[in-house]
């Protein structure tokens, strides 16, 4: 007999909720089987079955929300001895699961009726009754949408994705008229400070946990070099037209450092690494994540798996592809687990140097922070120096102590600079 529990389905993905269940008690299952659809506040999709066998009960119901470790169904080698559906207890709306009741105090508390509330057999019921996944319930709040408005094409009258993106949509098309002109205000009075409240949405408190609970496992330590990015501007500069026709996106800085890292991680392998209990576990592939921001609404690292074998133009597509399907919200949960090295990439705004937070339970993360046009000392052969203009920037290293020291981090970021600043990047393209 197997208990399923929900999985870690991103570093930052504590909860889940349960859209409908593919298998159904009775039916045989083999590994890696579709077996429930769950929806999550950064992807929807369906989770394979982790054993093989026929499903003998399912703890959780659709439109339950569960906790990762949570249990949510039973799989045994034998058919069960009731045919019938055993149907999970009733849990009052109050009433957290133990596995909730379990969580450490570093994850964010969910509120205990969020989520649990069943779907009416009225199609048309309204208010909070209505059954919605987290993802859907935030484009609502999002859009500031009335549910009355919204009629639920799902299963009992469940409001699904496409139903909240048709309503957006019809209303994008049919909102030509001209804004009205706000009536003027009288000022407030004096020491009165206007404000407005703002409650953090149920990503932005996710964040929030994750990157306290980080702070708290890990000594964290900076380490920063400046790093001279001429050879790959003079490749982008020249190659930029050919490639935009070609692939249909910009050439940015971003895949010439993922190549850079992948290299020289296999030099530096205690940085691919993450930590468990008392053991530093060392990744022979590096599943690159690549930050991602949501809009300004969050933020989401999806996952590009085995990038040490891929060429610049590859990771390129991999890291375009991910990034749009993030924003789309429409990444799986495979695109967003494993990563085992972390790059964020703020220097799009023009920033000095950033100090990023580690994702756990990686032992490293890389800011690349903005570039620009500097003077420098260029060396020629002779051994003869002169002032030139490059294109110049910071890279800034947050890593782990408990994993290595700071001439292990330095060494990194010298070996790095040094493949960015010498490597025959035209080659590559």
């Amino acid at each position: 007999m197997v208990e399923v529990t929900l999985p870690q389905l991103g570093e930052t993905v504590t909860e889940g909720t349960i859209i409908r269940w593919i298998k159904q008690p009775g039916e045989e299952v083999s590994i890696g089987d579709p077996l429930y659809e769950i929806s999550t506040d950064k992807v929807d999709s369906e989770v394979p079955s982790p054993a093989a066998g026929v499903v003998s009960k399912l703890v959780a119901e659709e439109g339950q929300l569960v906790v990762v470790g949570e249990v949510l169904a039973v799989i045994s080698q034998s058919a069960p001895s009731v045919g019938m559906p055993q149907a999970a207890p009733e849990v009052a709306a109050d009433a957290p699961s133990p596995a909730a009741a379990e969580r450490s105090g570093s994850v964010a508390p969910r509120e205990p009726t969020e989520g649990r509330h069943r779907a009416p057999s009225n199609a048309a019921a309204t208010g909070e009754s209505r059954l919605m996944s987290p993802l859907v319930r935030s484009l609502v709040s999002d859009h500031g949408l009335d549910l009355s408005d919204i009629a639920g094409s799902g299963k009992g009258g469940r409001i699904t994705r496409a139903d909240v993106e048709r309503l957006i949509r019809g209303r994008q098309q049919g909102d030509s008229a001209e804004p009205k002109k706000a009536e003027e205000a009288e000022p407030p009075p004096l020491g009165r400070v206007e404000q407005e409240v703002v409650p953090l949405s149920r990503i932005r408190r996710s964040i929030g946990a994750h990157m306290v609970s980080s702070k708290a496992t890990s000594p964290h330590v900076l380490t920063a070099m400046e790093v001279d990015f001429e050879a790959v501007e003079r490749v982008r500069q020249a190659a930029r037209g050919e490639w935009r026709a070609q692939e249909g996106f910009s050439l940015t800085y971003l895949p010439f450092i993922v190549r850079a890292v992948c290299d020289t991680l296999r030099e530096f392998p205690h940085l691919n690494a993450s930590i468990d209990g008392k053991d530093l576990i060392v990744h022979r592939s590096v599943n690159l994540a690549v930050a991602v921001d949501l809009d300004f609404q969050g933020l989401i690292a999806p996952v590009l798996h085995n990038s040490e074998s891929m060429r610049l133009r590859a990771i390129a597509r991999g890291i375009s592809e991910l990034a749009a399907r993030a924003r789309r919200r429409n990444l799986t949960a495979g695109d967003v687990s494993g990563g085992t090295f972390t790059i964020t990439n703020p220097g799009q705004y023009g920033t000095l140097m950033q100090f990023p937070i580690i994702n756990q339970p990686q032992v490293a993360i890389l800011s690349t922070d903005g570039i620009s046009r500097k003077p420098v000392v260029v060396t020629a052969p002779d051994g003869s120096e002169s002032i030139g203009i490059h294109s110049v920037g910071v890279m800034a290293l947050a890593w782990d102590h408990r994993a290595f020291d700071g001439a292990y981090a330095a060494a990194f970021l010298k070996r790095l600079r040094g493949v960015i600043g010498t490597r025959d990047w035209e080659a590559e393209l």
